[in-house]
């Protein structure tokens, strides 16, 4: 008896994954360092910058390498308007929340940082059983490319909200503006072209010379160089587009399992450093409010406008999307990169994280729920099966034949 007990205690529910429950320990260890070390020279060094980087390039590879490619093909025009409409509504729905709710100008740049998901996160909890293929690479590739248009939208909205906030000149966030946009999508492109040329003259190479293993050998080893070398020198340039095109391309069995780790150990990394920036303060109340009005805000949007755009959506796909709000090292490099401008920027999005992220877990186990409720009902509507039936009187249960 005491065995059994011991074991239930042990047992966690089924819709809690361990990557998460190592997230929530990894966490509070990152607030426990920050609170006994002083962290803010690290916080506020490019090691730092170039860090939070490159778990978001491991994101976002990982993120679109998973990507069913015939479900993308198929659900492109659905992929087009969340990357575009969708981000541009709930950028909206959570800046016009934070505005009715603070008066504050910069409003407009918090909703900027939490209007995207994030990829790290849907790649490490991207197993989810109760979502179908379809829409898990629909919600994956609106993960993986919405970051550009949110880019975008920080180059102009930051500009705004500045001057609306009282302040001179122009914040150093825009850069060189769309100047600066543009330089960083030919920058993209001539990483993404120098990529997919070596790897493709790999594998031409590996196919003229058949059934050698020093050479296949050397083709694996010489693929995971290449992708850690596009990682890092995407996390060096901020050439965030270009990885995650190139994880629709690159694919190679040599990197599947080693990805999968890279991804895990990614995400407790991410939450480690938020727990970092918790450390030194936090802005509860504002923090709660922009994070749920960013986890309504995917609600509205994958529910009232997405249907528009894919057809024949299964109604637990439509849910499941619309519960799929996921913030992570996304938002807190954003959050990070605005805070110059926008001083508390960090101290409202880090709450924000961890408001969206626990909506998002509830909003699972309740799913689960949900769903083992539905089987027992299920299984007690089947008509009970007579002894005294043989399986003469059904030969459609011996594969449509009769048996006599």
């Amino acid at each position: 008896m005491a065995a059994s007990g011991h074991a239930r205690w042990r047992r966690r529910p089924e819709s809690v994954p361990v990557v998460v429950l190592g997230a929530a320990g990894t966490l509070v260890a990152g607030v426990v360092i920050g609170l006994l070390v002083d962290a803010s020279a690290l916080v506020d060094s490019g090691g730092y910058l170039f860090g939070a980087s490159l778990l978001l390039a491991v994101g976002l590879y990982g993120s679109t390498y998973a990507i069913d490619l015939d479900a993308l093909r198929a659900d492109l025009t659905g992929v087009l308007a969340a990357v575009t409409v969708g981000v541009l509504l709930k950028a909206a729905l959570i800046a016009g929340t934070m505005l009715l709710v603070f008066h504050r100008p910069q409003a407009l740049v918090l909703g900027i940082a939490v209007a995207q998901i994030d990829p790290l996160s849907v790649a490490a909890l991207g197993r989810d059983g109760r979502m179908s293929q379809r829409a898990r690479s629909l919600l994956t590739a609106w993960a993986s490319f919405d970051d550009p248009m949110t880019v975008l939208l920080t180059l102009y909205l930051a500009g705004y909200a500045y001057t609306a906030a009282g302040h001179p000149g122009a914040p150093e966030v825009s850069g060189d503006g769309g100047g600066g946009y543009l330089a960083g999508l030919g920058l993209n492109a001539a990483l993404l072209a120098g990529v997919l040329v070596l790897w493709w003259a790999g594998r031409r190479v590996t196919a003229v010379v058949r059934g050698a293993g020093p050479l296949r050998r050397a083709e694996a080893a010489a693929t995971v160089l290449l992708v850690v070398a596009m990682l890092v020198l995407a996390a060096a340039q901020q050439l965030m587009l270009a990885v995650a095109l190139a994880g629709l391309v690159v694919r190679s069995t040599v990197l599947t399992k080693g990805l999968e780790r890279a991804v895990g150990g990614a995400f407790l990394a991410a939450f480690l450093a938020l727990g970092l920036l918790l450390a030194h303060g936090v802005a509860w109340w504002p923090g709660f409010v922009l994070g749920v009005a960013a986890f309504g805000a995917q609600a509205v949007v994958a529910l009232g406008v997405m249907p528009l755009f894919v057809r024949d959506l299964e109604r637990g796909d439509r849910i499941a999307l619309g519960l799929g709000q996921q913030n992570g090292i996304t938002a807190v490099l954003i959050a990070l990169t605005l805070e110059r401008d926008f001083p508390g920027t960090a101290a409202t999005v880090g709450p924000a994280v961890v408001t969206v992220n626990v909506l998002h877990g509830i909003s699972q186990a309740l799913l689960a729920r949900s769903a083992r409720a539905r089987r027992p009902a299920a299984a007690e509507e089947l008509p009970a099966a007579d002894p005294r039936q043989s399986v003469h009187d059904h030969p459609e249960a011996v594969g449509g034949k009769s048996v006599a």
